[in-house]
């Protein structure tokens, strides 16, 4: 096994215990780990959301922010932003931010697969249009920030459980946020 298949063990603390296979780390038992959360946004102030892959093994086919992952053992987190932005989404990231460092979360899907996570989430920017690697996102859209306010409030089932968290904890969808960078 390389470290390309292995996902980051914390603790309660969020302390590094070691590694695990990815493909063990989403059942019915999950233990805590370390994963990430990007949202993307163009000059014009829309945010990136894309929809998951059907063949995904937690919330397959469900609206969600731009893209998450898990950052390998011993590899900077902002690193790994990076490689998946690529990987995902074939998209060069700029002015990437750290907007929550410490967001955890347990969530339960109908299947009953645990995504236990500390999920450090950032945001970026993107000059290009997206261009979906088919096994990770099935859809992608530019939205207004307003818009998917709106649509989290009264239809917040229909978008991953993280998505609809996050989007309360980090304020996305200020103003403030929702400038050019440079």
């Amino acid at each position: 096994m390389t470290d390309l298949d292995l996902v980051v063990l914390l603790d309660d603390s969020g302390n590094e215990i070691g590694t695990a296979p990815k493909s063990s780390v989403h059942g019915s038992d999950t233990a805590l780990h370390l994963a990430f959360s990007c949202h993307v946004l163009n000059d014009d102030g829309n945010v990136l959301v894309t929809r998951r892959a059907l063949s995904k093994k937690t919330w397959p086919g469900v609206w969600t922010n731009s893209f998450c992952g898990h950052p390998r053992p011993a590899e900077p987190v902002a690193t790994a932003v990076h490689r998946h932005a690529g990987h995902e989404l074939g998209l060069s990231l700029r002015g990437l931010e750290l907007a929550l460092p410490l967001f955890r979360y347990r969530a339960i899907d109908a299947d009953g697969t645990v995504e236990n996570e500390l999920c450090p989430v950032y945001v970026a920017y993107a000059d290009e249009e997206p261009r979906p690697n088919r096994a990770e996102v099935i859809e992608s859209r530019w939205v207004d920030p307003a818009d998917l306010a709106t649509a989290l409030t009264s239809t917040p089932w229909a978008f991953s459980p993280w998505l609809v968290l996050q989007s309360e904890q980090m304020h996305l969808f200020d103003a403030p946020r929702l400038r050019r960078a440079s």
